[in-house]
């Protein structure tokens, strides 16, 4: 998985979303505003549900709940996390990233462009309030019927 660059101020829910579905931030934007989800909205960094809905346009789904972040060693192979969390008046806000794990070693996908790489291993800098695991969404496989024997 390779670390998108958000390229709006508040882009970070948009930009995880194409890390973990492995487009361009144009494309999962795109995306984002034919389902009515666009970068300015508060909303992107301060609810849940536009980052799910997003991800569900890729294939992909995030828990409902959110589950409280103890440890890094925790996570699972794919997770949204919540950082830098505060509140802007009485609405909560946080930034978006993505953590992957792949043979056991793990990273966090930061999308914030002024930082100097993407890929950070720095988990004592980073305070995760909470996060959402995230899955490939099973599609059953539609079975031929069985056809009967001609008489």
């Amino acid at each position: 998985m390779k670390p998108v660059v958000q390229e709006d101020r508040t882009g970070c829910g948009i930009a995880a979303v194409a890390a973990i579905a492995g487009v361009s931030y144009a494309r999962a934007k795109a995306v984002a505003a034919s389902s009515g989800i666009f970068a300015h909205e508060v909303s992107l960094w301060s609810e849940m549900g536009p980052v799910q809905r997003l991800l569900s346009r890729f294939g992909l789904r995030a828990a409902r709940t959110t589950r409280p972040f103890r440890s890094w060693a925790d996570l699972p192979d794919c997770a949204l996390l919540a950082i830098k969390w505060h509140r802007e008046g009485r609405r909560p806000c946080w930034h978006w990233v993505v953590c992957v794990r792949d043979r056991g070693r793990a990273c966090v996908l930061d999308s914030n462009a002024s930082l100097k790489t993407h890929v950070r291993v720095d988990f004592g800098r980073m305070h995760p309030k909470w996060f959402l695991p995230v899955t490939s969404q099973l599609r059953k496989a539609v079975r031929p019927r069985a056809r009967r024997p001609r008489r």
